[in-house]
């Protein structure tokens, strides 16, 4: 395996016939071709929020069952994600993904030809679930192809793209539902998809593979089941209570089957994940971070327009219908955008780190002024567009960190893994806020202003830990570039 100090001959003979003009002039291509993917990927995980509602109207479905239509989603994403990422270290980054996009699409397929099925909703959904993999394995190609100088930058795009999109795809699935029908919201998808799969097939040259280098299933196992357990527990923990003895015991069991796992890995020869790179402080640390941002990012695309869609009897809501809701998260979503255009020349002033320590903080603002002033759309639209800027520079630094501190052959998963960890921390703040809510109502049903005035300070206080916890993150180094030591071999 090759390390950050050197590397090995299959990549030396892959790279080390490219010129540097020709590694430049492939760039814009190949980020266009990842930019369909994170695309696709972010609008699987966001068109469908909006239309639960009419979902299950459609389907007859209880509140639980469809609730699958998310968790089924998250759980395979979960798993998959990580064991993606390391495929893709082994058979090669390109070849995976397009296999990767290929599955996303046969899933839009399920979905969109009975979506009056519960069962072939969850089931389809729950196939895109792959579509997980598409973000380490874009990270991974861009620090393989992309020249040092502009792998920061080509991260930064990306990260920040999938949570600009994330955005959007709540406002085009209001429009959607407000003027045509809920069934063609599953479609959409296709659009960035079938594009993401010409273009990877044509655009992205052939990853190097590290030949013989066995896949970890019996650590995989593990690791699905434990990681499944405690997303069951967390996204059931509404209806079961957070006390109750089965998220407890649920989660409990999980968790001892993560430690197996864990220990299943440090005893391997050829571990699935590298236990010694999670334990880095440059990993560890963005992990952590990456966990608490998740909870605050997911919390506000349910707290925001829940609030402004609550109706004005309560006292506190703006009565706004599904696409005044959504729009009032358009400007984070755009914010978002705006990060991903700014991040890559504030990582090259200031480094990843600081830019990290900044985008927290002002997510932590941005819930926090929540907390006295919500009773205005101003106070609404400034609170968005700062969760924005915040979650944008935040995502697109975290996505950086990790690729800087992992080897080039572990980049895959290494990423994998940090998605796993915001994920889970989004179905956690998820669930918390929905708990939250639930907790107390006024006589209606409907949640007081007091429960999301306490779920915003929650948000708040969870991303000034996260601002914190950033000031543990090793300060930047730079970035090793294969293509340049692969010159540079060939020259001595």
């Amino acid at each position: 395996m090759a390390r950050a100090g050197g590397v090995n001959q299959s990549s030396s003979r892959y790279i080390g016939s490219i010129s540097v003009e020709q590694r430049n002039n492939r760039v814009p291509l190949i980020l266009a071709a990842l930019s369909m993917g994170a695309i696709a990927f972010a609008l699987m995980q966001s068109l469908v929020v909006p239309a639960m509602p009419q979902i299950q109207k459609a389907t007859g479905g209880s509140e639980t069952s469809i609730s699958w239509i998310l968790t089924g989603y998250l759980l395979v994403a979960s798993v998959a994600t990580p064991i993606i990422g390391r495929l893709g270290d082994v058979f090669g980054k390109q070849r995976v993904l397009v296999y990767c996009l290929i599955g996303v699409a046969f899933g839009v397929v399920v979905t969109g030809l009975k979506p009056s099925s519960l069962p072939v909703l969850i089931t389809g959904r729950s196939i895109m679930g792959l579509g997980g993999g598409i973000f380490p394995l874009a990270f991974a190609i861009i620090r393989d192809e992309f020249p040092a100088d502009r792998i920061a930058s080509g991260i930064g795009f990306l990260a920040s793209l999938i949570g600009a999109a994330s955005g959007f795809g709540i406002v085009i699935a209001g429009l959607v539902i407000q003027y045509a029908t809920f069934e063609l919201i599953f479609w959409l998808p296709l659009v960035a998809v079938i594009p993401a799969i010409v273009m990877a097939k044509l655009y992205i040259p052939p990853s190097p593979q590290q030949e013989g280098s066995p896949i970890n299933w019996g650590s995989a196992l593990l690791m699905t089941i434990g990681l499944s357990f405690v997303l069951i527990a967390i996204t059931e923990a509404v209806d079961w209570g957070w006390g109750s003895f089965k998220t407890l015991g649920l989660i409990s069991l999980g968790l001892a089957f993560v430690a197996a796992w864990i220990a299943n890995e440090m005893r391997a020869t050829v571990p699935l994940i590298d236990m010694g790179l999670m334990r880095m402080r440059g990993i560890w640390t963005t992990n952590l971070v990456a966990f608490l941002v998740g909870i605050g990012m997911y919390a506000s695309f349910i707290l925001v327009p829940l609030l402004v869609q609550e109706p004005t009897s309560t006292g506190y809501g703006f009565g706004a219908d599904v696409i005044g809701g959504a729009l009032y998260v358009l400007p984070m979503a755009v914010m978002m955008l705006v990060a991903g255009q700014i991040v890559g020349p504030v990582e090259a002033r200031v480094g990843s780190r600081p830019a990290l320590i900044f985008g927290c903080l002002i997510t932590a603002v941005s819930f926090l002024m929540l907390v006295p002033l919500h009773s205005s759309a101003w106070h609404i639209y400034l609170s968005s567009a700062l969760m924005g800027l915040g979650i944008g520079l935040a995502y697109a630094t975290l996505a950086t960190l990790v690729v800087e501190n992992a080897d080039p052959s572990q980049t895959g998963v290494a990423s994998g893994m940090n998605n796993v960890l915001r994920t889970i921390g989004g179905a956690f703040g998820g669930q918390i806020a929905a708990t939250i809510l639930a907790s107390d109502l006024l006589v209606s049903g409907l949640p007081t202003e007091e429960a999301f005035v306490r779920a915003f300070a929650l948000c708040g206080l969870t991303t000034l830990i996260a601002f914190g916890a950033a000031f543990a993150i090793p300060r930047r180094g730079r970035f090793y570039d294969p293509h340049e030591a692969a010159l540079a071999e060939s020259a001595a």
